[in-house]
């Protein structure tokens, strides 16, 4: 299911239009949302030739010939294919077409993926694997290169380095379609020669800079920030955050994943202060395989949106045309219009967002909620795998933190997880003492938590304590998804099944682990990269379901608990983190001692 570049085909879509040739498939009877002009109209005809749109307008009666497949809409409205704005595939724990397996069905047509993830392990080699895995889709599939690898140079070491020489070569790859999140943006606001070099070669190219401000400050900071050249920005919660990109000239991309809800409140720049919603985009930045199977993808924020206010063509133009728009793709994708790519749904009941049935350059590809297409698997070198080097065999005693010499109690910083929100609070607790060690103290909330070096081997491991996950019992989970730099992070409230969690991931390669009372309870193998599953997505899904109903038997009840542990280690995110390098104070852009 290929597509020809336009100019290829212009001639056959005049030809169908004009009526000297036959369409390849014509819907008829729909009620057309035209994102252009924000209109739905009844009464529609669409004619596709060459996986384009042709004609679009009341009568395509014309362009029906011997071999034409005609579809009779019955007064269902025909929806520009959904495009994510933002989103990370190694989220959702599979690989590339494992993820467009599970997201065809709801609608998801286009995709611009930032593969920062994998960068981080395997570097630029890493991130050529999976945009030439993207081009085989039979969706499209645009790659962001990513930008800053590692994300905070000096609090973090990566297991690889991304250099403004790297990016300037990315931007000749054919499916490049702009600058991954920059998020070092302390290094924007000072000029730093690495992020300045990145955004150029970026610009020079004529892409798109993606931006990552992912601070409350509105100041100098902020206007520094902008003034560096990132065009968009995912990271806001508040409503003030939203209008303040717009106004600066980006686009305020709003996210509903699987663990952050960011929507609701940003949208009433919209709906409550009345900026123009044509700059507002929406995307899902990070969803686990579980929310894919289950409840849904683009069309899932959608509903979302439209329940929060929007009238339901704003909000579908906030996940077509005004993410088109922005990467420069308006001629190819975001509108049912003549020249566009084909891609449309067709839907039921609008406010619901109920798709019959999914088109892919005007070809069926999903109906009634399953995919019909045969997408192959995509076989990953092996260059890609057996990335987990712990150097040596951990113990309990590796998970342990020593008190002061002396002192009975302590006074920690503590990691405070929010609920549905990347950032996190800078807590204090004032944490017991036994035998000369500080356990944590689960009454308050308090258990351990530990970065795992695991790229180089060097056996390097950091201790630090985290409040919100709720465990009781002797638990843990490890996890080499671990955003950014992908060591292993693990959370617990016993050092030996922390050993325990740790060392299992070194033995299958990485993924995701639960341990309870010294035994195995859930494991999730990803063995691309420590990243990525080779199996089918339902078949990660239902692992993932696993995984969080013995977090749950354990006592945590946080929302998608498994995404606000995976990005506890990710430096660029105030307030607090934990790197390989020890605890980070995010505002501060230094490491600092755990206790006080």
């Amino acid at each position: 299911m290929t597509v020809s570049p336009f100019e290829e085909v212009a001639p056959q879509l005049v030809d169908v239009a004009m009526g000297r040739a036959p369409a390849d498939l014509v819907i008829r009877g729909a009620r057309w949302v035209n994102v252009h002009s924000g209109e739905i109209i009844a009464d529609t005809d669409i004619a596709v030739v060459a996986g384009r749109f042709a004609y679009c307008g009341p009568d395509a009666a014309y362009t029906i010939g011997p071999q034409t497949t005609v579809v009779e809409a019955g007064g269902r409205y025909v929806v520009p294919g959904l495009c994510d704005a933002h989103m990370h595939v190694e989220s959702g724990m599979v690989t590339v077409t494992e993820f467009c397996r599970a997201v065809i069905p709801h609608g998801t047509t286009s995709m611009f993926i930032d593969p920062h993830e994998i960068a981080n392990v395997l570097g630029l080699a890493g991130v050529r694997l999976m945009h030439d895995e993207a081009l085989a889709q039979p969706v499209n599939v645009w790659t962001q290169m990513p930008s800053c690898v590692p994300s905070a140079p000096g609090l973090e070491e990566a297991g690889a380095t991304i250099t403004p020489a790297d990016v300037a070569e990315a931007m000749t790859w054919p499916g490049i379609i702009g600058l991954g999140e920059v998020m070092n943006f302390p290094g924007v606001a000072a000029n730093d020669p690495t992020m300045v070099g990145a955004i150029a070669a970026t610009r020079r190219a004529g892409r798109t800079v993606g931006g990552h401000y992912a601070s409350p400050d509105l100041g100098r900071a902020f206007h520094g920030y902008v003034a560096g050249g990132p065009a968009d920005d995912h990271e806001g919660t508040r409503m003030e955050d939203a209008a303040a990109r717009v106004r600066q000239g980006m686009k305020a991309m709003l996210r509903l994943g699987s663990a952050w809800y960011d929507v609701a409140e940003q949208i009433k720049a919209v709906t409550e202060l009345g900026l123009d919603s044509r700059h507002f985009i929406l995307c899902t930045d990070d969803c686990h395989s579980g929310t894919l199977v289950h409840e849904g993808h683009m069309n899932r924020v959608v509903r979302h949106a439209i329940a929060q206010g929007l009238k339901p063509v704003t909000a579908i133009q906030m996940a077509t045309i005004n993410t088109a728009e922005h990467f420069g793709l308006e001629r190819e994708i975001g509108s049912v219009t003549p020249g566009r790519r084909a891609d449309f749904l067709l839907v039921s009941n609008l406010a619901e967002l109920a798709i019959d049935a999914v088109y892919a350059r005007g070809a069926l590809v999903a109906e009634a909620g399953k995919l019909i297409v045969d997408v192959p698997p995509y076989a990953y070198p092996d260059s890609a795998k057996n990335t987990v080097r712990l150097g040596r065999v951990l113990a309990a005693d590796d998970f342990t933190l020593i008190a002061p010499i002396g002192r009975n109690e302590v006074t920690a910083r503590v990691i405070g997880v929010i609920e549905n929100q990347a950032p996190t609070r800078a807590l204090t607790a004032t944490l017991p003492v036994i035998d000369g060690k500080v356990p944590g103290d689960l009454a308050q909330d308090v258990c351990r938590i530990a970065v795992v070096e695991r790229h180089r081997g060097t056996g390097g491991v950091t201790n630090a304590f985290v409040s919100g996950f709720g465990y009781r019992g002797r638990c843990a989970m490890a996890s080499t998804v671990a955003h950014d730099s992908h060591h292993m992070i693990v959370v617990g409230t016993d050092a030996e099944c922390m050993a325990m969690a740790a060392n299992r991931l070194g033995e299958v390669g990485g993924g995701v682990v639960f341990f309870a009372d010294g035994e195995e309870k859930a494991l999730i193998e990803m063995p691309v990269a420590g990243l990525m599953s080779t199996e089918r997505a339902e078949i990660v899904a239902a692992k993932a379901d696993r995984l969080i109903a013995v977090m749950r038997e354990a006592g945590c009840t946080l929302n998608n608990a498994y995404m606000q542990h995976s990005l506890l280690a990710l430096v660029v995110i105030p307030s607090l983190r934990i790197s390989d390098r020890g605890l980070v104070d995010v505002e501060r852009f230094e490491v600092v001692d755990v206790f006080l």
